[in-house]
């Protein structure tokens, strides 16, 4: 059966009579239409106008178009392997996520799903295929829609909120038994390959792990299981937020990436030699991380508020040392055997894109490969003692990716411009906001 028949076939047993068409945009938010079962024809896809690739995080857009002045429309074309059903919905319903193409058939360069695929065809080309497992942190949080009032921890099945930070508390974790195994069961219902749950170091700040696979694949369940944890939360009378630093005086959210890289055909492991010791491919990657993290801050910290998780001292990397099991280093080598031999990138927050953190670590781990850079001493003191390295605020961030040449030929002009003006008008929005620290402090005291 060709991809159409296979996603006929599959509505048609489960009997759906909806279907939500998604695609991914630049925040990683889900948009789309969605389509009575009767009209839903996979064959011919849906359209979908380019500009919605170009929105801020705000709904707003830069002020230099970089889609077409006509502002057309673009095709989106269902991928069969993304079809789940959508287990919150009182009616069987569908959810598949579509890939973004032109009329004469090229991919929408601005469309982060392709991102992806074009980094992944780079290892594909050299006879290899990419490794990652993500690692994802959030919080539950209070219901509050006043934007001015700080962020609680919600009341857990004991009628209290939770006492100082609970890290690896299973019975703070039971606090909220009623959302997690509806979790656990619609994640189940998807598809959605979850390893372990753990309550982290903040208030109600929980972990997600999922199981390692095919890069793209395990972009699409980040995407579907931050629906997924929100739709469950609001459900019980709670919040499920995903920014990197959404409480004062409590630890950021990061969502940890581990890579490796395997031979295509025989699926060894390329960072292990034969008798177990660490390639220099495995340190190439390094090095790459290394060297093209800072201009790709951007993809793992594209907002104002990601870089207020990135301080000394609170389980967030302030720069790229790496070392052997060491967690203060913004770039870690777990404890393995050699098949299993990885590095886990530690400066994503959990606010990204996952199609476009991923691209850009694996970019920048080929970039080292392809180059042969190498990396500095492996490091068994604290990383928060060593130097800050990694650019402060987003418009920094902007100016050095700009500069970048290798990212930019890796990536395409075209969207490093577009993603670049998004971040910028995204940051001058952010700076015409007064906050209340501004008129507490300088109201009447300067």
């Amino acid at each position: 059966m060709n991809n159409a028949e296979q996603i006929n076939k599959w509505l048609d047993d489960n009997r759906i009579t909806e279907v939500e068409c998604l695609i991914p945009d630049m925040t990683g938010l889900a948009r789309g239409k969605i389509v009575p079962r009767h009209k839903y024809n996979p064959a011919e896809g849906l359209r979908l106008p380019e500009a919605v690739l170009s929105m801020t995080v705000t709904g707003d857009y830069p002020d230099q178009d970089f889609t077409s002045l006509a502002d057309p429309d673009m095709r989106l074309i269902p991928d069969a392997s993304t079809l789940r059903p959508v287990p919150w919905n009182m009616e069987p319903t569908a959810q598949i996520i579509h890939d973004c193409a032109f009329f004469d058939g090229r991919p929408v360069d601005l469309a982060p799903r392709n991102v992806l695929k074009r980094i992944l065809k780079l290892y594909e080309d050299e006879g290899l295929k990419a490794v990652v497992a993500p690692e994802m942190e959030f919080y539950l949080v209070e219901i509050q829609p006043d934007e001015d009032i700080p962020l609680r921890p919600p009341v857990g099945r004991t009628k209290r909120t939770e006492a100082g930070m609970q890290s690896f508390s299973i019975d703070a974790v039971n606090e909220y038994d009623g959302i997690f195994d509806v979790m656990y069961d619609w994640c189940e219902a998807q598809g959605l390959a979850l390893d372990t749950l753990i309550h982290e170091m903040g208030t109600a700040q929980m972990e997600i792990n999922l199981d390692h696979g095919d890069p793209l694949a395990l972009a699409d369940q980040v995407f579907l299981f931050k629906r997924t944890v929100r739709e469950v939360a609001i459900r019980n009378n709670m919040y499920a937020t995903f920014m990197a630093k959404p409480m004062q005086g409590q630890p950021g959210s990061a969502m940890h990436l581990h890579q490796s890289v395997v031979d295509k055909d025989s699926g060894k492991n390329i960072f292990s030699l034969k008798d177990g010791q660490p390639s220099e491919k495995f340190f190439h990657f390094i090095g790459g991380l290394q060297n093209y993290l800072p201009p790709a801050m951007p993809f793992f910290a594209p907002y104002v508020n990601s870089y207020r998780r990135l301080s000394r001292y609170t389980s967030a990397p302030i720069n790229l040392s790496w070392g052997y099991d060491n967690r203060t280093c913004g770039l870690r080598v777990p404890h393995s055997d050699p098949q299993a031999r990885r590095v886990e990138n530690r400066l994503a927050g959990v606010d990204v894109n996952p199609y476009l953190a991923i691209a850009a670590s694996l970019a920048c781990g080929y970039l080292g490969m392809k180059q042969g850079l190498m990396p500095s001493e492996p490091l068994t003191g604290s990383a928060y003692e060593q130097p800050h390295q990694l650019p402060r605020h987003l418009d920094d961030a902007i100016d050095m990716l700009l500069k970048c040449e290798p990212l930019t030929n890796l990536f395409g002009e075209h969207f490093i411009r577009t993603y670049s003006a998004i971040k910028e008008a995204e940051y001058r929005e952010y700076f015409d906001v007064i906050s209340p620290w501004e008129r507490r402090f300088l109201l009447l005291h300067v």
